[in-house]
């Protein structure tokens, strides 16, 4: 029975730590979040800017439209690559009998959506917050 023991093997030494991933539930509360203090601060700013707008607000105001069209693209793209990965392992699985979870599949699918928009959203609010308190 010792011989039992031997075959467990060993821990590394010096394990790889990965950074903890943020769950969408919270990448969806802090979008909650942000979204309207990012709608608040942009929409003072217009309302303040007047007719002329300055370089900065000009820059700001245009960027407001790209970043939006880049996010929803990058969030396109992600979910449609996770749901064409979820396609191969149907097809695979007529292969090797074992069906792939359709809920990791849409989890998948609707993290791979939210996380460009998480991303931006939650810098623009950042950034917009250090702007307001100079």
């Amino acid at each position: 029975w010792p011989h039992r023991f031997s075959a467990v093997p060993a821990l590394p030494m010096n394990p790889v730590r990965r950074q903890p991933r943020t769950s969408s539930l919270v990448k969806l509360a802090e979008l909650g979040i942000a979204a309207p203090q990012v709608v608040g601060h942009r929409l003072t700013r217009m309302a303040t800017a007047g007719p002329v707008l300055s370089r900065r607000d000009q820059r700001e105001f245009a960027e407001m439209v790209w970043e939006k069209q880049r996010a929803f693209t990058q969030a396109y793209m992600g979910m449609l690559s996770a749901a064409l990965v979820f396609q191969q392992r149907c097809w695979l699985s007529m292969l090797t009998g074992r069906m792939p979870s359709l809920n990791n599949a849409a989890q998948q699918m609707f993290s791979r959506a939210l996380t460009p928009v998480h991303r931006k959203a939650t810098s623009n609010a950042r950034r917009l917050g250090k702007i307001a308190h100079r």
